[in-house]
């Protein structure tokens, strides 16, 4: 209702500047009526034509009378004189000023008639000569116009004067009436003002109402946060919590099953083992959903090798699928690439779901997880991988609420299977976090097929390898003092002989505590950080030395050294302070093209590159067991027996780091885990042993999510690989059967 007064008010005040503009317009048109309308003009045009007739009335009584000379050219000039008055006003027009047209119309007639007569002798082209006989002829005529010109004057001075005085009248009116219409606007105006100071007050409480709403909200919004922070918190400590017993347990259980049982036993433990799987999936998926609702998951994109991922997922799915027993069968159409741009741990979480649901909704039969390649109607191509079953089957109302939270597809088979209804929705969320989608086709009793798509994305492709000669050594012109932080002996040791072959001093120690103390007591040219040490890890210990208070050790070049080539933990080094990033296995020519990139003053070495053995060495399907490139490279850096002195004593130290990654199972150290497999896996890479240094990553991937009789199975693999590797090694060449010692300094 405020508002239509308001809009009413306004309404009118419009209308009221439209009259006084319209007033004001017409007031503008009177005035040049006034100004520019030339009556006064006329009127005098019609004055000097008097005048000028009498004049020459009297010029031409002088010229009739006797007694005068007659004075022709004077007579000529007043003539002429008055024949122009008497154009002029033929010209104006006089109607709007005389009331009597006719008169007017024969006054100038008699005017025209007297000059057509006098022109014969006066004109310009004379007919007659001008003598006194043609005067007395012309004078009852010429007196004749004395008396309508007066009148004419007298008419034209009168309705001048009338047309002026309605000027004036009317003026006057649109005066008074813009006045009032003034008046009018001005009450107006203030009627408005006090309406809008009126509105303003009350916007302004208004406003204040809404800043404390907004205030109180965003009070709730922080208490909301804080909650759903302290939530995040809660599930992390929980997730510790409760994974620490878990693993514990279900260590414990792989380990009772290496004992001697009886049947029943062993049954008793089958089911234990089951009941504490499920138990930790379903605190995985609750974790899961939890970060993806908080939006902090982000995808690691990576070079992957695809056939190796699924036969990672065929290696892990395969004893639930021949529990039931179904048969399980993983391809890839030969055109799918080897290699291709993902995020490898999320992958497979999704096959885990697909799959595992697969398996567990199909009592007989087979599931089928097949991979191609797919070209879309805008010709972008992505990767499909199609999970297909001979279970069950769903109906449409089912597939309607499949990918809904918390909901399951059947009911009574979910209370058999359990689970907490997150996996697909898990998953779906995962997929399009990828830029793909996961869609469902199924029947009742004739199965069902999981369809996953994401963008088919490439890894760039590497220059091809060229064979270099191995280097004797590479002198430079100032050997560089470096500090490495590296808490494995075996990367110690392959690090100081790389740089002593690029002719450059090294000095070692064990955690990122002692570099901070080492650069506090003498200064170096450059430092290797490794990140993942114990007492204080490469990140904490730069953030040290870039606060230490000498400028020239702290600003000294940090260089990561890692196993992790994510993007997330080379800008987290970056962030930190640190100057470069070398991912393990670290190779002559990186060390030194990081060297140079710092130092500038370093000579050029040879591109990674070696002949590659005719015959590739395999085990488990064909997976290599080691990488001969990486061994060509470790090569450039040291001779043939050092290389093999190092490799020799990495492998006599794998019992103890099987038996450290047994004990960080058996109590429950998912932490201790994932160091020990991480500091296997850095210097299994740079020895190029290739199938240790996977195995070590599985590890270490999986310190955190996988079952514990899965972690199990994955320690025995390593154990088993050694003897293997050492093998591998030997057809190669690398190793002899009494290997050089280790030199050390």
């Amino acid at each position: 209702m405020r508002y239509s007064w308001l809009a009413l008010v306004g309404f009118v005040l419009v209308l009221v500047l439209l009259a006084v503009a319209l007033v004001q317009a017409r007031q503008a048109t009177l005035l040049r009526q006034v100004v520019q309308g030339g009556d006064d003009y006329v009127v005098l045009m019609v004055y000097q034509a008097e005048t000028e007739q009498l004049r020459l009335r009297d010029q031409w009584q002088r010229a009739a009378d006797d007694r005068v000379p007659l004075d022709a050219d004077a007579l000529r000039l007043r003539y002429e004189i008055w024949v122009s008055r008497v154009e002029l006003l033929r010209g104006a027009n006089l109607q709007h000023l005389l009331s009597g047209p006719d008169g007017d119309q024969r006054t100038l007639q008699q005017s025209v008639d007297f000059i057509q007569a006098a022109d014969r002798a006066l004109g310009p082209t004379p007919e007659i000569p001008l003598d006194r006989n043609f005067v007395n002829a012309l004078m009852p005529q010429l007196e004749a116009l004395t008396a309508p010109m007066h009148e004419l004057s007298l008419g034209a001075s009168h309705k001048v004067s009338e047309q002026l005085e309605a000027r004036g009248i009317a003026v006057r009116q649109q005066n008074l009436l813009g006045l009032g219409l003034t008046a009018f606007l001005s009450v107006l105006t203030l009627a408005f003002a006090f309406i809008a100071l009126r509105q303003v007050a009350q916007l302004r409480e208004r406003r204040l109402v809404l800043e404390e709403l907004a205030t109180k909200l965003r009070v709730a919004r922080r208490e909301a946060e804080a909650a759903s922070d302290a939530k995040s918190a809660f599930l992390a400590n929980m997730s510790h919590e409760i994974r620490t017993p878990f693993h514990g347990l279900m260590g414990m259980l792989s380990l009772l099953r290496e004992t001697g049982l009886t049947p029943r036993q062993i049954d008793y433990l089958r089911t234990a083992t089951e009941s504490a799987d499920h138990l930790l999936a379903l605190l995985n998926d609750i974790l899961d959903m939890s970060q993806l609702e908080s939006g902090r998951v982000t995808l690691a994109v990576t070079p992957v090798d695809l056939r190796a991922l699924l036969r990672d997922v065929e290696a892990l799915m395969r004893p639930q699928a021949s529990a039931k027993p179904l048969a399980l069968h993983i391809d890839a159409d030969p055109g799918v690439p080897e290699r291709i741009l993902a995020d490898a741990t999320r992958v497979k979480q999704i096959l885990f779901n697909l799959l595992a649901n697969a398996i567990k909704f199909t009592d007989h039969g087979a599931v089928v997880l097949d991979v191609r390649t797919r070209v879309g109607d805008g010709g972008e191509t992505s990767l499909e991988v199609a999970v297909t079953d001979t279970g069950v089957g769903m109906d449409e109302a089912t597939l309607s609420q499949l990918f809904n939270r918390f909901v399951q597809g059947d009911n009574t088979r979910s209370r058999r299977h359990g689970g907490t209804g997150l996996g697909l929705e898990i998953s779906r969320n995962l997929a399009r976090l990828m830029g793909g989608d996961i869609t469902v086709r199924s029947r009742p009793g004739e199965g069902s097929c999981f369809s996953f798509h994401m963008p088919l994305r490439m890894p760039p492709q590497s220059a091809p390898a060229r064979t270099a000669p191995v280097p004797a050594g590479l002198p430079t012109p100032r050997p560089l003092q470096v500090l490495v932080a590296e808490d494995h002996p075996v990367n110690r040791q392959y690090m100081a002989a790389l740089l002593e072959n690029l002719g450059h001093h090294a000095h070692f120690t064990t955690n990122g505590q002692e570099a901070v103390q080492a650069l506090g007591q003498r200064r170096y040219d450059v430092v290797l950080m490794d990140l993942h040490m114990p007492v204080l890890d490469g990140v904490g210990a730069t953030r040290a030395i870039r606060a230490l208070p000498d400028a020239a050790r702290s600003t000294v070049p940090i260089v990561a050294l890692t196993a992790d080539a994510f993007a997330e933990t080379r800008d987290r080094c970056l962030v930190a302070g640190m100057n470069d990033f070398l991912t393990k296995p670290v190779s002559l020519p990186k060390l030194a093209a990081s060297l140079r990139r710092l130092f500038g003053s370093l000579p050029a070495t040879p591109e990674d590159a070696a002949a590659p053995l005719e015959q590739t060495l395999g085990w488990a399907g064909g997976q290599p067991v080691v990488d001969e490139a990486a061994i060509a490279m470790a090569l450039q850096a040291m001779s043939r027996g050092k290389l093999a002195a190092m490799v020799e004593a990495f492998l006599d130290q794998a019992p103890e780091t099987v038996q450290r990654l047994r004990a960080a199972v058996r109590d429950a150290q998912p932490l201790e885990l994932r160091t020990n497999a991480h500091a296997a896996k850095g210097a299994a890479l740079n020895l190029g042993l290739a199938g240790l240094a996977a195995t070590a990553e599985a590890l270490h991937e999986g310190a955190s999510h996988l079952p514990a009789h899965e972690i199990a199975r994955l320690v025995q693999r390593y154990e088993d690989l050694v003897p293997v590797t050492r093998a591998a090694l030997r057809t190669l060449g690398v190793l002899e059967s009494a290997p050089q010692p280790v030199v050390t300094e």
